[in-house]
Parts: structure tokens; sequence; C-alpha cells
């Protein structure tokens, strides 16, 4: 019996630019699944960072940069991140005038599919530039750790109602987690994340909070819908007066896309003014 090999499918990259890769995708097939319609209870944006931009310049040479791209989170569309990487890659072989050039190209095309302005940032690999990416340096997650607390789980599909607040005492704290892990819709492949949820309300019990986080090990969706579907199950069942839920997943194919929900106003949410990388990322 001869059995087929699973791995090293070909996939075929394009080596010339083309912007009809990119495949977005509609919001609202996940947020109708959510109930929500119209006006929605949270702000924020999704900020990818994408370590493997390349094109030629007018010499031949190659030019490579870090890009980071956000997409705000009331722009109709998503993107599918493995077209998101082919649409990426087919820079590697074209060459641009300029990086001006290059990232007019990414700021129409991305806008484009997402159907709204997409803000564009490329960063020289040397941190001490003044373009350079400095601001993406590694740094030490906010808040408290969670993942240390004896919990009991047998859930592993997300279970809303294990949610709960320890006292009313209105407090004010940044939590976080290294357990959340989700699966792609589409190859079914593990999204690994540091998830932190703010909030100002009655405490929420730490337990139950991580036995929650857990139990979105075997749910399949998209970065930007898991934690969307995190913010309205907080808010749902533990009803803080302010929320945000902010997860920094690991990266895939040279992509991390690390989505913000938010009821806070501007300014005022610790986690929306700190954006430093994972240790994982």
């Amino acid at each position: 019996m001869t059995i087929e090999n699973p791995l090293g499918h070909h996939t075929t990259y394009a080596s010339t630019y083309d912007a009809s890769l990119l495949f977005p995708i509609k919001r609202t097939q996940s947020r109708d699944k959510l109930g929500l319609h119209g006006h929605m209870p949270f702000r924020g944006n999704d900020r990818w960072t994408a370590y493997e931009v390349s094109w030629l310049d007018t010499t031949g040479k190659p030019q490579v940069r870090v890009a980071e791209f956000m997409i705000d989170s009331l722009s109709p569309n998503i993107i599918e991140s493995k077209s998101f990487k082919l649409y990426l890659n087919s820079f590697n072989q074209t060459v641009f005038t300029c990086e001006r050039e290059v990232k007019s190209a990414l700021l129409a095309d991305l806008s484009a599919a997402a159907g709204a302005f997409v803000a564009v940032d490329l960063y020289s690999l040397n941190v001490y530039l003044c373009n350079g990416a400095q601001s993406l340096l590694v740094a030490e997650p906010i808040g408290q750790c969670i993942d240390d607390l004896t919990v009991n789980v047998s859930h592993y599909q997300p279970a809303p109602q294990l949610l709960a607040v320890s006292s009313t005492e209105i407090v004010d704290e940044v939590l976080f987690s290294h357990l959340l892990k989700t699966n792609c819709p589409v190859t079914d492949q593990p999204d690994w994340a540091t998830v932190f949820i703010e909030y100002s309300g009655s405490q929420i019990n730490h337990e139950s909070l991580l036995a929650y986080i857990i139990s979105f090990r075997e749910h399949q969706d998209f970065h930007e819908n898991s934690v969307e579907r995190l913010y309205c199950d907080l808010q749902q069942y533990c009803q803080p007066d302010s929320l945000a839920v902010y997860a920094r997943y690991t990266r895939r194919g040279g992509l991390d896309i690390n989505p913000l929900r938010t009821s806070y106003l501007e300014g005022k949410s610790v986690l929306e003014a700190n954006t430093l990388r994972t240790i994982r990322q």
C-alpha cells in the first residue's frame, strides 16, 4: 500500500507584482454570528507586521524592509493572510524605482482590498536609523500573567459560561495569558497568541478567565474574529464599564496579526498605547 506524503504540496508563488492575489473577506460573515449589526460595541484596529518584504531596485539589487500595516476594525473586509503573503511575495522579483513607489502600491492595493484606508510603514532593519525598526523591539508584557493559576480544564471550544466576576469591587486591571490558541479555518493550522485583557469594573475571576481563554484551543476562526468573540463574551458575562482585548499572534509565513478591540476613549487604554512585540514574535 502506498501512502501519499501529505507534505510538500506545491504552492505557486507569483514572481512579479500582482495585486489581484489579495483575497478580502467580509467582516459581517463573523459578526452576524455574534449578533453584531450596525453600530459596533468597540473600536480598534488590526496591526499586521510583515518581516519578509523585499523588492529589486533599478540596479537589480534586492531591498529588504519590515513593514507594519494598520487596518481599522470598521473596514468592511479583513484580508485573508495567505493571500496577503502571496501578494507580498510578488514584490520579490519586481523592480521599483524607490521605496516611495513600493509604499504607494501597498497603500493603494491594501486599502482597496480592505475597503478602507490602510496605513503603511516600512522600516529599515537598522534600528538606529530614524526610520529603523526600534519601534518593533520585543518588550516585557504589560499587566499580570494568569497562566500559573490552578484550573481544571474540560472545555476546548469557546465556553463563555465559564466567565464570572469574583466581587463587585471596582478595579482597573490588565491581565494576560500566553495560552490562547485558535486554528485557521482555511488550513486548520494552529495559531498561537498572547492575549491581553484590560478592563475597569467588577473584578473578573482570574481562574474563570484563564479557563475561558484555554477553551478556544480547538476553535476555528480568523484572528480578528476570535478577538471579537473574546470581547463580546467578556462584555456580556462580566459587564465591565470599559474593556480592551488585544491579541499578539505569532507569525506564520512571515506575518503576524495583532487585533485590538476596545471601548476605552482614545488615549485612555494602556494596551492601545503600548504595542511592542512579545517574546514569541
